[in-house]
C-alpha cells in the first residue's frame, strides 16, 4: 500500500482554466468573461475557458482536448462545490490520459455567487482561482493506494433491508455474514398484516426472503449475535460477533418452519460463544423503531382505549376474516378515531421532547398511508364502524398510495384538519355509550370545534431511527440531528456514509417503505459488489507521509490521530498506514518539524496559495 507522489521538477507546467456558467447559477453574479481575463494573465496559465455547464460532455470534451493536444499538464475548474463533480472532472482527465490527481477545484457557486453580488463576487472568485492555480503548480501525480480486498461482506440486520441486501450479494458470488440480534428474522415487516400498496402480507414477504436467505450456501446467519468489536479498514475489516441463544427466545421451532408476528424462527443457528468475522465490507440494515409516545400524550399509558397503529395491526391481524363486529381487547367498537403525526414533525415549543431531550422535526412519510390502509380494512371488513381520521396533512407520496386515500373517502371515513399548535384532545368520559371524547378545532370548518365520542383512539406512531449508540461509538459512525446514519449525499452517494466500505440499506438511514427499503439495500449490495469484485480496492491518494529523514520519533503525531492505528511508531520513526489514515492533517499541525505532510495538500501548497490570494 503505497500513496508517493512521483516527482516531476523539471515538466514545464502549463494550467488550463476551465469556467463554469453553472445555468446562471454562477454567471448571474459572477462575470465569468471578466474573470477569465483576470487569471489569464498568470504564470502558468496556456488556456482559459467558459462553458455553460463545465459538468457537461461537451464541458469535459474541452479539457480533454486541451490535454491531448498538449496544451495543458494541469487543470483548474471553476464551478460547484467539489462533493458535487470532482470525480466527474477527474474521470473525464483520466481518459485523456493525464493524471487525475493533477487537477484543482474552485467553488465559485457555494463560495462566491450564492453569497456575493456584482464586483465583489467577481473579485472574490478572481482570488480563488488564483489561489487554485498557484496549488495545481505545485501538484504531483499521485497514484491510488491499492487494498486487498476480502470477498466477504457483514450485514448487520436481518429485517427485509438485510436479507434483500445478502441475498444480492450472495448471488453476485460474495460471502456474506448475516448479523441479527434477535432469534428471528424480518424485523418490523413481521409485524405487519397487509401491506400498501399490494395488499400482500407481511408474513409472505418474510417467508419468501427469508426462506431464500436460510437455503443459500452462500449466507451464514447468525442469530441471537452482537457486533462487540471492530477493527481494519475497507477491504479488510475483523468483526468480533458474541452469540448467545439465552438471550434470545427460547422457543423451539426448527428453522424456517415458523413465522409469526415476531419473525422466522433461527435463533438456534449456531453456538454461544465469540467468533473473528473478516468482511471486505460492511452493509447496516439496523432498521428503524416506532415511535413510543410518552405517558399521557394523547392519554397513552393512562387511557386503555387509546393505543398505537402498530399494536392495532397486530391486533387486527389476529381477528377472523368473516368476525361481526370489531372487537379489539374484549372490546366491540363502534367508533375509532386514527389521529397521524404521533412523534413526527415535531416543533420546537409546541412538542414536548423525548427522554433523549430531542425532537423528532422529519416527517416519518409511510404513517399517513399504512392509517389510510388500516381505515379502509375497517370499512371494508366491518361497514358497521364509523372511522374518524384527525390530520395536520396527508402525504401519501408512492406510487398506488393516493388510491387509498381516494377509497377512504368513498367509504365515508371523516376526515378532520388540526393545526400543530391545537392538536386533538382525548378526554375519558364514564357516560356510555363511547368511553373517550375527542376534541379538535377543525379548520376544515373554519377552526370550528367540534367533537366525536369513540371505542377507539389509535395514534399514527412515526420511526425512529434503531438505537445502535455503541456501533455508532465503536465505529465512529456519522448520524444526523435526526439520530438516522448519514450518507455522504443523497444524490450523488446515497447509500455510503464517510467511512469507506461501510454502506447502508434501508431505514437505518432514513424513513422509509419497504420498496424503498429493498431498493436501497440492492443498491448498497451492488456498491459492495463493486469494491470487493476485483479483489482489490483503491482509495483516494490524499493521506500523510513522513519524510523519515526529518522525523526525531518524539510521537505526538501518533497521540493526536482521532484514527487508532493510523500512525504509528517503528524503529524510532513514525509511520502512517496509508487505509486508515483519513488525510484530516491534525499530524501536519502537531510536528515541529514538519516531517509530514498531505499528499495533495502540502504545506508548500497552502503557503502558494495564500501568497496568489494576497496577490491577485
Amino acid at each position: 500500500m503505497t500513496a508517493e507522489p512521483s516527482e516531476s521538477t523539471t515538466e514545464e507546467k502549463k494550467v488550463g482554466v476551465y469556467i463554469c456558467h453553472c445555468g446562471g447559477n454562477i454567471s448571474d453574479h459572477v462575470d465569468v468573461d471578466q474573470l477569465a481575463k483576470n487569471v489569464a494573465g498568470i504564470e502558468g496559465v496556456t488556456v482559459t475557458h467558459t462553458n455553460m455547464f463545465m459538468c457537461s460532455d461537451p464541458g469535459q470534451e474541452l479539457i480533454q482536448a486541451d490535454i491531448k493536444s498538449g496544451k495543458i499538464n494541469r487543470a483548474v475548474v471553476a464551478s460547484c462545490a467539489p462533493s458535487l463533480h470532482e470525480l466527474t472532472f477527474r474521470s473525464a482527465i483520466k481518459r485523456a490520459n493525464m493524471n487525475p490527481y493533477l487537477y484543482e477545484h474552485a467553488n465559485i457557486r457555494e463560495q462566491v455567487s450564492w453569497v456575493h453580488h456584482g464586483d465583489t463576487a467577481t473579485a472574490k472568485a478572481t482570488h480563488l482561482v488564483a489561489a487554485a492555480i498557484a496549488k495545481a503548480k505545485n501538484l504531483l501525480p499521485l497514484e491510488p493506494i491499492r487494498v486487498d480486498a476480502v470477498g466477504h461482506v457483514t450485514v448487520i440486520g436481518g429485517g427485509v433491508a438485510g436479507m434483500r441486501a445478502a441475498l444480492d450479494l450472495s448471488r453476485r458470488g460474495i460471502r456474506v455474514a448475516l448479523v441479527e440480534k434477535t432469534a428471528f428474522l424480518g424485523g418490523n415487516t413481521a409485524r405487519l398484516d397487509r401491506l400498501v400498496p399490494t395488499n400482500d402480507t407481511g408474513e409472505n414477504v418474510v417467508r419468501t426472503l427469508g426462506d431464500a436467505v436460510i437455503a443459500d450456501p452462500g449466507i451464514t446467519v447468525y442469530g441471537c449475535a452482537q457486533i462487540v468489536g471492530y477493527e481494519g479498514y475497507v477491504g479488510n475489516f475483523k468483526l468480533t460477533l458474541a452469540q448467545s441463544t439465552l438471550k434470545c427466545s427460547t422457543i423451539s421451532h426448527e428453522a424456517g418452519d415458523w413465522v409469526s408476528n415476531t419473525g422466522l424462527y433461527v435463533g438456534e443457528a449456531g453456538k454461544d460463544g465469540q467468533w473473528v468475522v473478516e468482511s471486505g465490507a460492511i452493509v447496516f440494515a439496523t432498521g428503524f423503531t416506532p415511535y413510543r409516545p410518552r405517558e399521557g400524550e394523547y392519554g397513552y399509558l393512562n387511557v386503555p382505549e387509546v393505543v398505537t397503529l402498530p399494536d392495532f395491526i397486530q391486533e387486527m391481524a389476529q381477528l377472523p376474516a368473516g368476525g361481526r363486529p370489531l372487537t379489539i381487547g374484549g372490546r366491540t367498537i363502534r367508533r375509532v378515531a386514527f389521529i397521524h403525526c404521533v412523534g413526527s414533525r415535531q416543533i420546537p415549543g409546541i412538542h414536548e421532547p423525548g427522554g433523549d431531550g430531542k425532537l423528532n422535526e422529519y416527517c416519518s412519510r409511510t404513517c399517513c398511508s399504512a392509517i389510510l390502509q388500516a381505515a379502509v380494512q375497517i370499512r371494508t371488513r366491518y361497514p358497521e364502524t364509523r372511522v374518524f381520521e384527525y390530520y395536520r396533512d396527508i402525504r401519501t407520496y408512492g406510487r398506488g398510495q393516493e388510491d387509498y386515500y381516494d377509497r377512504a373517502s368513498d367509504q365515508n371515513v371523516l376526515f378532520f384538519r388540526y393545526e400543530p399548535e391545537s392538536p386533538p384532545l382525548v378526554e375519558r368520559i364514564e357516560r356510555r355509550p363511547y368511553p373517550l371524547r375527542v376534541r379538535v378545532k377543525d379548520t376544515l370548518t373554519f377552526g370550528e370545534e367540534l367533537t366525536a365520542e369513540v371505542d377507539l383512539v389509535v395514534l399514527g406512531v412515526g420511526m425512529q431511527a434503531h438505537p445502535i449508540g455503541d456501533l455508532v461509538d465503536m465505529m465512529k459512525l456519522p448520524t444526523g440531528m435526526d439520530g438516522f446514519l448519514q450518507e455522504v449525499h443523497p444524490k450523488l452517494r446515497p447509500v455510503e456514509i464517510a467511512n469507506n466500505g461501510i454502506l447502508l440499506a434501508g431505514a437505518c438511514q432514513a424513513p422509509m417503505d419497504i420498496s424503498e427499503a429493498c431498493n436501497a439495500a440492492q443498491a448498497a449490495a451492488a456498491k459492495a459488489a463493486t469494491l470487493l469484485i476485483k479483489g482489490h480496492v483503491e482509495l483516494d491518494p490524499y493521506v500523510a507521509q513522513v519524510d523519515g529523514s526529518r522525523c526525531t520519533g518524539h510521537g505526538r503525531c501518533v497521540e493526536v490521530c482521532p484514527v487508532e492505528g493510523a500512525v504509528r511508531m517503528a524503529a524510532g520513526k513514525a509511520s502512517v498506514n496509508p487505509a486508515l489514515c483519513t488525510g484530516c492533517g491534525i499530524c501536519v499541525g502537531e510536528c515541529p518539524e514538519q516531517a509530514i505532510d498531505v499528499n495533495g495538500w502540502t504545506l508548500k501548497q497552502y503557503e502558494e496559495m495564500v501568497d496568489a490570494i494576497l496577490a491577485a
